[in-house]
């Protein structure tokens, strides 16, 4: 029997602020000391007051005009209670019935609310070798904490992918959350059942939790699909319940079964005032937007011709992309034609690379834009080969210094004309007899081995796709 999958998505999203939601704490992440960015609000001790931090309300309503949602023009927050060792208060200040945004289109799929909650603590649990223990560490508890969630638009795994990942990209260029699933920053729940084509009721839903990678929420949905058709198609039930991802294995697994939907006793929060929005303050959060990714796509495309895998590429790295814009502006003043795609080649492939190796982000990288072009334009015009281009960015990430200059301090010269490469070429020949026979022979491997050769007797500087030519030219002449 054919079976039509109905997902739906929620995803959390610690957002990036200064302070905590509703008290003066440090809101940040990389705290490794436990229970240090903590005051008696966010412990939740009797007789604290919370008050709302502004940035975090503006935060999703720019969310959700970027979305085209819906903004509340009023709303206001509400206890939502339950038990749990890492929710200090006892109740957490979420939002129920009237949330900032409703609806809002991404990616083919129908947003149903955006909202606004605290963060809970997290739990630090014993291996149990020895004993077994649990430690609490409130650092995070009162973090502004987002929630979307989405309708039941979402067919497969590939689209919820696609979905994730553009939420991500707008919610960095927004910079409202570095939004790293590996540092639990976002956090995305799948609800997923199936309804049969025929008579288009929908089937028991599953939720599946605690996914860290957009490679989970496909895999766990694709997974999730053919097994609850196999239980169906078999006669068996699916049973209503929690799964989680077994990423080695490929499969999710059953954590516990939900008899029951929690009471959680919402009402409005006594101690916040309620909020409203005004035209003029919506105008003017809508006004400061930056350029979103569906644009920055298109002129991408436009401006500087790379493709859409190439762009999505940038996208995903939000300080690349500022980077490679000044990088290119910088080389276009120094060459009309400028080699773009060379560029966007060193720029994803080494200089990337190099960031990646020292803990850096293209914001930390110890290379200008200025001097990055610089490289770009020495190797378009032919002063310098791709082999010593690569050693030089090193030296420029380690020194800060322009290429210009370490090339003069190295010594560095760039063999790149006939006259100097050909009696090289001519010496490595008459050097290595059994290479030029195997060649001869047509054994194409060996013209590698004397460009090598030449290479290492050149101290790389020379261009190794010259050198090629020259071989070929006077091995032809033998």
């Amino acid at each position: 029997m054919k079976y039509i999958p109905v997902i739906g998505l929620e995803i959390h999203t610690e957002l990036k602020t200064e302070s905590k939601m509703f008290c003066a704490c440090a809101n940040n992440p990389d705290e490794k000391s436990p229970n240090t960015n903590i005051c008696p609000i966010c412990m939740g001790h009797p007789g604290t007051l919370p008050t709302i931090n502004k940035k975090a309300v503006e935060a999703v309503l720019r969310l959700g005009i970027a979305i085209g949602g819906a903004i509340s023009r009023k709303s206001h927050f509400d206890r939502k209670s339950y038990f749990y060792p890492d929710l200090p208060k006892g109740y957490q200040i979420s939002q129920y019935d009237a949330p900032f945004v409703e609806g809002g289109v991404l990616e083919g799929v129908k947003i149903k609310r955006i909202h606004l909650e605290e963060d809970v603590a997290s739990s630090k649990h014993s291996d149990g070798k020895e004993e077994n223990y649990t430690f609490v560490d409130f650092n995070r508890a009162g973090v502004p904490l987002m929630e979307l969630v989405t309708e039941p638009d979402i067919k497969d795994g590939e689209q919820a992918l696609r979905f994730g990942k553009e939420l991500q990209r707008i919610m960095r260029c927004l910079n409202i959350s570095d939004a790293d699933m590996e540092k639990g920053q976002m956090r995305v729940e799948v609800n997923i059942s199936l309804m049969k084509e025929k008579d288009k009721e929908w089937g028991t839903k599953v939720e599946i939790k605690n996914l860290n990678s957009f490679r989970a929420v496909a895999g766990s949905i694709d997974y999730e699909i053919k097994r609850q058709s196999e239980l169906l198609d078999s006669g068996e039930k699916v049973i209503q319940e929690t799964r989680g991802w077994n990423d080695q294995k490929g499969t999710t697994v059953s954590q516990r079964t939900k008899e029951s939907a929690h009471d959680y006793r919402y009402f409005p929060e006594p101690d916040l005032p309620e909020l409203t929005f005004t035209e003029e303050y919506l105008k003017s959060l809508k006004a400061s937007l930056p350029e979103l990714p569906e644009e920055k796509r298109k002129r991408f495309s436009e401006e500087f011709n790379l493709s859409q895998h190439q762009i999505d590429d940038l996208l995903d790295d939000q300080h690349g992309a500022i980077y490679f814009e000044e990088a290119v502006s910088e080389l276009k003043e120094k060459i009309e034609s400028a080699n773009i795609q060379l560029l966007f080649n060193y720029l994803t492939s080494d200089l990337r690379g190099i960031a990646k190796t020292r803990g850096k982000d293209m914001r930390e990288i110890n290379i200008p834009p200025e001097h990055f072009a610089h490289l770009i334009f020495l190797i378009q015009n032919g002063t310098l080969s791709s082999r010593i281009a690569k050693d030089l960015l090193l030296k420029m990430e380690e020194t800060g210094s322009d290429p210009e200059t370490l090339i003069k301090e190295g010594g560095i010269q760039f063999m790149g004309d006939e006259e100097s490469l050909i009696p090289i070429v001519q010496e490595i020949i008459e050097k290595n007899e059994k290479a030029v026979a195997d060649y001869k022979k047509g054994k194409g491997s060996s013209i590698a081995f004397l460009v090598g050769q030449a290479m290492g007797k050149t101290k790389g500087q020379a261009d190794p796709e010259k050198l090629r030519e020259l071989f070929k030219q006077e091995l032809g002449k033998i």
